[in-house]
């Protein structure tokens, strides 16, 4: 299933990219759940990582493509962009904010299903990256970018994520070593958190999302050393 958000102003462009977006669901087999969003505002006001790709107008009143672009990836550096603007030149500034591609209005279903496609691969490169636990007498696969974090308590795991909150037994020093290479580091002996979705850190606290996380002493400087590696190195 794709998750994708629609940014646009215009409500006759909302509808043509939902028929596009139709058309190659019914074309591929894919499931694709779309959500649409009148405003950059609108869109970024309560933002959760549980979309897949974004499709995003470039030419918007109050907040534009790229400055709503701009305050997404400080919530989510993953998420799949893709600018739909009347003009190219303005589009080519999507490097600033790591967009995938974009599209020329109006939106032809050939060019829409080129980058549809390549959205696919790269969705599918990425699934492997997902950790599988044992939950409430079920296997459950959750996407390592949809971890905010994970704390444990009374001997279980608890994984906070996009989707909600899922409990699991395991070894919390385990699962360091497995997402640790991914971008992940603990605060404290309870939380080990996506380092993605770290907001700010100061004396005694980790904002992560919404929450604050308390931040140990002996922890400390070993997971400032890692939030600055993660940034300084582009991210995961």
């Amino acid at each position: 299933m794709l998750r994708i958000a629609i940014v646009e102003d215009d409500l006759g462009d909302r509808r043509h990219l939902q028929e596009m977006i139709d058309r190659f669901s019914e074309a591929c087999g894919e499931c694709c759940i779309a959500t649409v969003f009148g405003s950059g505002a609108e869109f970024l006001e309560g933002y959760q990582p549980n979309y897949d790709l974004v499709l995003m107008d470039v030419e918007m009143p109050g907040l534009d493509g790229l400055e709503t672009a701009r305050e997404l990836r400080m919530l989510d550096r993953t998420v799949i962009l893709i600018f739909i603007t009347n003009m190219a030149q303005y589009a080519i500034r999507g490097y600033e904010v790591d967009a995938l591609d974009y599209v020329l209005k109006p939106v032809s279903y050939y060019s829409f299903e080129m980058k549809m496609k390549k959205v696919r691969r790269i969705l599918a490169e990425r699934q492997g990256n997902s950790v599988v636990l044992s939950s409430k007498g079920e296997l459950r696969r959750i996407p390592v970018r949809s971890i905010l974090y994970v704390e444990v308590r009374d001997h279980s795991l608890y994984y906070y994520t996009g989707e909600g909150e899922f409990s699991a037994t395991g070894s919390m020093k385990k699962l360091e070593q497995e997402l640790e290479p991914q971008g992940f580091a603990r605060c404290n002996n309870c939380y080990l958190v996506n380092l993605m979705y770290v907001r700010a850190v100061n004396q005694e606290q980790v904002v992560v999302g919404e929450t604050e996380l308390k931040i140990s002493r002996p922890r400390r400087k070993a997971f400032m050393q890692a939030l600055s590696a993660y940034y300084g190195g582009g991210g995961k």
